[in-house]
Protein backbone atom coordinates (compact mmCIF):
# COMPACT_ATOMS: atom_id res chain seq x y z
CA UNK A 1 0.00 0.00 0.00
CA UNK A 2 1.16 3.21 -0.65
CA UNK A 3 0.50 6.79 -1.53
CA UNK A 4 1.77 10.04 -2.64
CA UNK A 5 0.93 13.77 -3.71
CA UNK A 6 0.88 14.75 -7.04
CA UNK A 7 4.02 16.67 -8.42
CA UNK A 8 3.36 20.69 -9.42
CA UNK A 9 4.66 19.78 -12.85
CA UNK A 10 1.73 17.52 -13.56
CA UNK A 11 3.68 15.13 -15.42
CA UNK A 12 2.67 11.99 -13.72
CA UNK A 13 0.09 9.50 -15.33
CA UNK A 14 -2.64 8.54 -13.39
CA UNK A 15 -3.68 5.46 -13.64
CA UNK A 16 -6.41 2.80 -12.59
CA UNK A 17 -9.68 3.67 -10.67
CA UNK A 18 -9.88 7.79 -9.18
CA UNK A 19 -12.20 8.26 -7.47
CA UNK A 20 -13.40 12.06 -5.97
CA UNK A 21 -14.18 12.58 -2.27
CA UNK A 22 -14.87 16.05 -0.31
CA UNK A 23 -15.28 14.99 3.41
CA UNK A 24 -19.01 14.13 2.76
CA UNK A 25 -20.91 10.81 4.09
CA UNK A 26 -21.99 10.55 -0.02
CA UNK A 27 -18.00 10.49 -0.85
CA UNK A 28 -17.02 8.07 1.76
CA UNK A 29 -19.72 5.54 -0.09
CA UNK A 30 -18.39 6.57 -3.29
CA UNK A 31 -14.80 5.90 -1.85
CA UNK A 32 -15.98 1.87 -0.22
CA UNK A 33 -17.04 1.08 -3.49
CA UNK A 34 -14.26 2.63 -5.65
CA UNK A 35 -12.20 0.46 -3.21
CA UNK A 36 -13.62 -2.41 -3.89
CA UNK A 37 -13.73 -2.07 -7.54
CA UNK A 38 -9.99 -1.00 -7.78
CA UNK A 39 -9.13 -4.58 -5.83
CA UNK A 40 -10.98 -6.58 -8.49
CA UNK A 41 -9.60 -4.53 -11.31
CA UNK A 42 -6.45 -4.96 -9.50
CA UNK A 43 -5.77 -0.87 -10.22
CA UNK A 44 -4.55 1.44 -8.20
CA UNK A 45 -6.93 3.80 -6.04
CA UNK A 46 -6.08 7.17 -6.64
CA UNK A 47 -8.44 9.61 -3.97
CA UNK A 48 -8.62 13.09 -5.12
CA UNK A 49 -10.06 16.33 -3.47
CA UNK A 50 -10.09 19.78 -5.21
CA UNK A 51 -10.84 23.18 -3.75
CA UNK A 52 -10.93 26.76 -4.98
CA UNK A 53 -10.63 30.03 -3.01
CA UNK A 54 -14.13 31.53 -2.98
CA UNK A 55 -14.53 34.35 -5.73
CA UNK A 56 -15.55 36.97 -2.84
CA UNK A 57 -12.44 35.95 -0.75
CA UNK A 58 -10.14 36.28 -3.26
CA UNK A 59 -11.43 40.01 -4.88
CA UNK A 60 -11.25 41.25 -1.68
CA UNK A 61 -8.34 40.42 0.17
CA UNK A 62 -4.62 41.34 -0.55
CA UNK A 63 -2.06 38.97 -1.63
CA UNK A 64 -0.87 38.37 2.10
CA UNK A 65 -3.94 37.49 3.25
CA UNK A 66 -5.40 35.63 0.70
CA UNK A 67 -2.23 33.20 0.04
CA UNK A 68 -2.78 32.68 3.95
CA UNK A 69 -7.27 32.04 3.32
CA UNK A 70 -5.60 29.72 0.33
CA UNK A 71 -3.33 27.89 2.90
CA UNK A 72 -6.19 27.14 5.66
CA UNK A 73 -8.25 25.70 2.85
CA UNK A 74 -5.59 23.59 1.78
CA UNK A 75 -4.84 22.21 5.50
CA UNK A 76 -8.64 21.59 5.60
CA UNK A 77 -8.58 19.64 1.86
CA UNK A 78 -5.56 17.69 3.58
CA UNK A 79 -7.49 17.12 6.13
CA UNK A 80 -10.31 15.22 3.79
CA UNK A 81 -8.25 13.22 2.06
CA UNK A 82 -6.40 11.87 5.45
CA UNK A 83 -9.44 11.07 6.80
CA UNK A 84 -10.61 9.10 3.68
CA UNK A 85 -7.29 7.60 3.28
CA UNK A 86 -7.52 6.28 6.47
CA UNK A 87 -11.19 4.34 6.06
CA UNK A 88 -8.92 1.93 3.31
CA UNK A 89 -7.17 -0.66 5.55
CA UNK A 90 -7.38 -3.24 2.61
CA UNK A 91 -3.63 -4.63 1.97
CA UNK A 92 -3.97 -5.58 -1.60
CA UNK A 93 -4.78 -1.96 -2.84
CA UNK A 94 -2.32 0.53 -3.66
CA UNK A 95 -3.58 3.95 -2.79
CA UNK A 96 -2.32 7.61 -3.89
CA UNK A 97 -3.70 10.33 -2.67
CA UNK A 98 -4.09 14.16 -4.47
CA UNK A 99 -5.08 17.32 -3.21
CA UNK A 100 -5.77 19.60 -6.55
CA UNK A 101 -6.42 23.50 -6.49
CA UNK A 102 -9.26 23.85 -9.27
CA UNK A 103 -13.01 23.48 -9.97
CA UNK A 104 -13.61 20.11 -9.20
CA UNK A 105 -15.18 18.91 -12.47
CA UNK A 106 -12.99 20.02 -14.36
CA UNK A 107 -10.36 17.86 -12.24
CA UNK A 108 -12.05 15.27 -12.76
CA UNK A 109 -12.80 15.81 -15.96
CA UNK A 110 -8.90 16.05 -16.42
CA UNK A 111 -8.06 12.74 -14.44
CA UNK A 112 -10.46 10.58 -16.98
CA UNK A 113 -8.36 11.18 -20.25
CA UNK A 114 -5.65 8.32 -18.20
CA UNK A 115 -8.23 6.63 -15.69
CA UNK A 116 -9.86 3.62 -16.27
CA UNK A 117 -12.73 4.69 -13.86
CA UNK A 118 -14.19 7.99 -11.96
CA UNK A 119 -16.26 7.32 -9.32
CA UNK A 120 -18.07 9.92 -7.45
CA UNK A 121 -21.16 10.02 -5.08
CA UNK A 122 -24.76 11.75 -6.04
CA UNK A 123 -24.51 14.53 -3.68
CA UNK A 124 -22.00 16.26 -1.40
CA UNK A 125 -21.47 19.29 0.82
CA UNK A 126 -21.37 22.87 0.45
CA UNK A 127 -18.32 23.50 2.73
CA UNK A 128 -15.39 25.68 2.54
CA UNK A 129 -14.03 22.83 0.37
CA UNK A 130 -15.90 22.96 -2.44
CA UNK A 131 -18.66 21.34 -4.24
CA UNK A 132 -16.87 17.82 -5.48
CA UNK A 133 -20.22 16.09 -5.59
CA UNK A 134 -23.87 17.16 -6.28
CA UNK A 135 -23.56 19.17 -9.85
CA UNK A 136 -20.43 17.42 -10.67
CA UNK A 137 -21.73 14.17 -10.19
CA UNK A 138 -24.36 15.17 -13.04
CA UNK A 139 -22.34 17.03 -15.24
CA UNK A 140 -19.15 14.89 -15.59
CA UNK A 141 -20.43 11.69 -16.77
CA UNK A 142 -21.69 13.91 -20.39
CA UNK A 143 -18.24 14.86 -20.49
CA UNK A 144 -15.91 12.20 -18.99
CA UNK A 145 -13.37 10.70 -21.48
CA UNK A 146 -13.55 7.30 -19.30
CA UNK A 147 -16.63 5.52 -17.66
CA UNK A 148 -18.13 6.75 -14.55
CA UNK A 149 -19.59 5.46 -11.87
CA UNK A 150 -22.26 7.48 -9.34
CA UNK A 151 -22.87 5.99 -6.59
CA UNK A 152 -25.99 6.98 -4.16
CA UNK A 153 -25.74 6.82 -0.61
CA UNK A 154 -28.43 4.62 -0.13
CA UNK A 155 -25.99 1.90 -1.14
CA UNK A 156 -24.57 1.51 1.79
CA UNK A 157 -28.06 1.09 3.45
CA UNK A 158 -28.96 -1.53 0.81
CA UNK A 159 -25.47 -3.18 2.20
CA UNK A 160 -26.05 -2.69 5.45
CA UNK A 161 -29.64 -4.42 5.62
CA UNK A 162 -28.84 -7.14 3.39
CA UNK A 163 -30.99 -6.62 1.24
CA UNK A 164 -31.45 -8.93 -1.85
CA UNK A 165 -29.15 -7.54 -4.56
CA UNK A 166 -28.98 -10.22 -7.82
CA UNK A 167 -25.85 -11.30 -9.08
CA UNK A 168 -26.05 -9.52 -12.57
CA UNK A 169 -25.18 -6.52 -14.36
CA UNK A 170 -28.20 -4.33 -16.26
CA UNK A 171 -27.97 -1.93 -18.82
CA UNK A 172 -30.30 -0.05 -21.03
CA UNK A 173 -30.92 -0.89 -24.43
CA UNK A 174 -32.62 1.85 -27.25
CA UNK A 175 -31.32 0.48 -29.82
CA UNK A 176 -28.49 3.34 -30.71
CA UNK A 177 -24.50 2.42 -31.47
CA UNK A 178 -24.53 4.52 -27.70
CA UNK A 179 -26.54 1.68 -26.14
CA UNK A 180 -25.05 -1.07 -27.83
CA UNK A 181 -21.10 0.14 -27.11
CA UNK A 182 -22.70 0.86 -23.15
CA UNK A 183 -23.71 -2.95 -23.91
CA UNK A 184 -20.45 -4.21 -25.06
CA UNK A 185 -18.55 -2.23 -21.32
CA UNK A 186 -21.38 -4.18 -19.33
CA UNK A 187 -20.97 -7.43 -21.04
CA UNK A 188 -17.24 -7.37 -19.80
CA UNK A 189 -17.78 -6.69 -16.75
CA UNK A 190 -20.24 -9.16 -15.80
CA UNK A 191 -18.25 -11.43 -17.48
CA UNK A 192 -15.01 -11.00 -15.98
CA UNK A 193 -16.99 -10.88 -12.21
CA UNK A 194 -19.10 -13.89 -13.32
CA UNK A 195 -22.33 -12.11 -13.20
CA UNK A 196 -25.30 -12.17 -15.26
CA UNK A 197 -25.95 -9.93 -17.61
CA UNK A 198 -29.21 -8.52 -17.78
CA UNK A 199 -30.13 -6.33 -21.37
CA UNK A 200 -33.79 -4.31 -20.84
CA UNK A 201 -35.42 -2.24 -23.46
CA UNK A 202 -38.26 -0.34 -21.98
CA UNK A 203 -40.83 0.50 -24.01
CA UNK A 204 -43.13 3.40 -23.72
CA UNK A 205 -46.86 3.30 -24.68
CA UNK A 206 -46.87 4.67 -28.69
CA UNK A 207 -49.99 6.16 -28.00
CA UNK A 208 -49.17 7.82 -25.31
CA UNK A 209 -45.80 9.41 -26.38
CA UNK A 210 -47.21 10.25 -29.77
CA UNK A 211 -50.14 11.38 -30.63
CA UNK A 212 -49.56 11.86 -34.22
CA UNK A 213 -48.72 8.44 -34.86
CA UNK A 214 -50.62 7.02 -37.98
CA UNK A 215 -53.56 4.52 -36.03
CA UNK A 216 -51.81 1.97 -38.51
CA UNK A 217 -48.88 1.14 -36.21
CA UNK A 218 -49.70 -1.60 -34.14
CA UNK A 219 -48.13 -1.58 -30.45
CA UNK A 220 -47.66 -5.57 -30.73
CA UNK A 221 -45.73 -5.09 -33.50
CA UNK A 222 -43.71 -2.56 -32.25
CA UNK A 223 -42.93 -4.96 -29.40
CA UNK A 224 -42.33 -7.93 -31.87
CA UNK A 225 -39.84 -6.16 -33.28
CA UNK A 226 -38.22 -4.67 -30.71
CA UNK A 227 -37.80 -8.49 -29.18
CA UNK A 228 -36.69 -9.47 -32.50
CA UNK A 229 -33.84 -7.02 -32.71
CA UNK A 230 -32.92 -7.92 -29.23
CA UNK A 231 -32.32 -11.67 -29.95
CA UNK A 232 -30.30 -10.72 -32.99
CA UNK A 233 -28.20 -8.74 -30.13
CA UNK A 234 -28.06 -11.77 -27.74
CA UNK A 235 -26.85 -13.88 -30.71
CA UNK A 236 -24.33 -11.09 -31.06
CA UNK A 237 -23.24 -10.71 -27.54
CA UNK A 238 -23.19 -14.34 -27.01
CA UNK A 239 -20.53 -14.93 -30.15
CA UNK A 240 -18.49 -11.90 -28.04
CA UNK A 241 -18.59 -13.49 -24.62
CA UNK A 242 -19.63 -16.84 -25.22
CA UNK A 243 -19.45 -18.13 -21.40
CA UNK A 244 -21.94 -15.38 -20.14
CA UNK A 245 -25.14 -15.80 -19.12
CA UNK A 246 -27.29 -13.37 -21.10
CA UNK A 247 -30.56 -12.23 -20.20
CA UNK A 248 -32.91 -9.84 -22.88
CA UNK A 249 -36.21 -8.44 -21.79
CA UNK A 250 -38.30 -6.07 -23.43
CA UNK A 251 -40.65 -3.84 -20.77
CA UNK A 252 -43.61 -1.65 -21.22
CA UNK A 253 -43.27 1.51 -19.53
CA UNK A 254 -41.45 4.77 -18.89
CA UNK A 255 -37.39 3.65 -19.08
CA UNK A 256 -36.55 5.75 -16.48
CA UNK A 257 -38.96 4.53 -14.14
CA UNK A 258 -37.73 0.69 -15.34
CA UNK A 259 -34.18 1.36 -15.28
CA UNK A 260 -34.75 3.19 -11.70
CA UNK A 261 -36.68 -0.19 -10.62
CA UNK A 262 -34.56 -2.51 -11.80
CA UNK A 263 -31.86 -0.89 -10.06
CA UNK A 264 -32.97 -1.82 -7.14
CA UNK A 265 -31.18 -5.70 -7.19
CA UNK A 266 -28.49 -5.08 -9.71
CA UNK A 267 -25.01 -5.01 -8.87
CA UNK A 268 -24.31 -2.11 -11.19
CA UNK A 269 -26.63 -0.45 -13.79
CA UNK A 270 -24.75 0.26 -17.10
CA UNK A 271 -26.29 3.34 -19.85
CA UNK A 272 -24.87 5.40 -22.56
CA UNK A 273 -24.65 8.88 -22.11
CA UNK A 274 -26.86 9.86 -25.03
CA UNK A 275 -29.94 7.39 -26.72
CA UNK A 276 -31.25 7.92 -29.68
CA UNK A 277 -31.35 12.16 -30.23
CA UNK A 278 -29.04 12.64 -28.75
CA UNK A 279 -26.29 15.35 -29.78
CA UNK A 280 -22.73 16.66 -28.67
CA UNK A 281 -23.69 19.74 -26.48
CA UNK A 282 -26.21 18.12 -24.19
CA UNK A 283 -25.65 17.30 -20.69
CA UNK A 284 -26.99 13.96 -20.35
CA UNK A 285 -29.67 11.95 -22.23
CA UNK A 286 -32.84 12.45 -20.27
CA UNK A 287 -33.07 8.70 -19.17
CA UNK A 288 -29.40 8.82 -18.10
CA UNK A 289 -29.94 11.49 -16.39
CA UNK A 290 -32.86 10.23 -14.86
CA UNK A 291 -31.73 7.13 -13.31
CA UNK A 292 -28.56 9.04 -11.93
CA UNK A 293 -30.77 11.28 -9.97
CA UNK A 294 -32.53 8.56 -8.48
CA UNK A 295 -31.25 5.13 -9.01
CA UNK A 296 -31.33 2.40 -5.62
CA UNK A 297 -27.94 1.08 -6.97
CA UNK A 298 -24.43 2.21 -8.68
CA UNK A 299 -24.84 3.68 -12.00
CA UNK A 300 -22.32 3.33 -14.53
CA UNK A 301 -22.08 5.82 -17.48
CA UNK A 302 -19.70 5.18 -20.43
CA UNK A 303 -19.24 7.80 -22.65
CA UNK A 304 -19.41 7.84 -26.28
CA UNK A 305 -16.69 6.26 -28.14
CA UNK A 306 -15.65 3.67 -31.41
CA UNK A 307 -15.13 -0.17 -30.76
CA UNK A 308 -14.39 -2.36 -33.48
CA UNK A 309 -16.88 -5.51 -32.17
CA UNK A 310 -19.58 -3.34 -32.64
CA UNK A 311 -19.10 -3.86 -36.81
CA UNK A 312 -20.04 -7.16 -36.47
CA UNK A 313 -23.18 -6.03 -35.07
CA UNK A 314 -24.62 -5.90 -38.95
CA UNK A 315 -23.99 -9.38 -40.14
CA UNK A 316 -26.22 -11.05 -37.53
CA UNK A 317 -29.01 -8.60 -38.58
CA UNK A 318 -28.31 -9.73 -42.26
CA UNK A 319 -27.90 -13.38 -41.38
CA UNK A 320 -31.46 -13.12 -39.08
CA UNK A 321 -33.01 -11.20 -41.92
CA UNK A 322 -31.66 -14.11 -44.28
CA UNK A 323 -29.20 -11.08 -46.45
Amino acid sequence: MSENNRPEDDTEIIEGVVVGVDGSDQGLCALKWAAQEAKRRGSVLNIVTAYTIPVFAASSMDAGYATLDDQLIRNGAEEVVRQARATITDEDITIRTYIESGDPAGVLLDLSRQAELIVVGTRGRGGFVGRLLGSVSSALPAHAKCPTVVVPLCVAKREESGSQVKDRVVVGVDGSDRARLAVLVAAELAAKRGLTLRVVCALAPISGALAWMPATVDQEAVTADVRHQMGIGKAWLQSLFPDLQIEMDVIDGAPVEILIRESESARLMVTGSRGRGGFAGMLLGSTSQGVLHHSKGPVMVVPDGDDPRLASRKEFEDKANGL
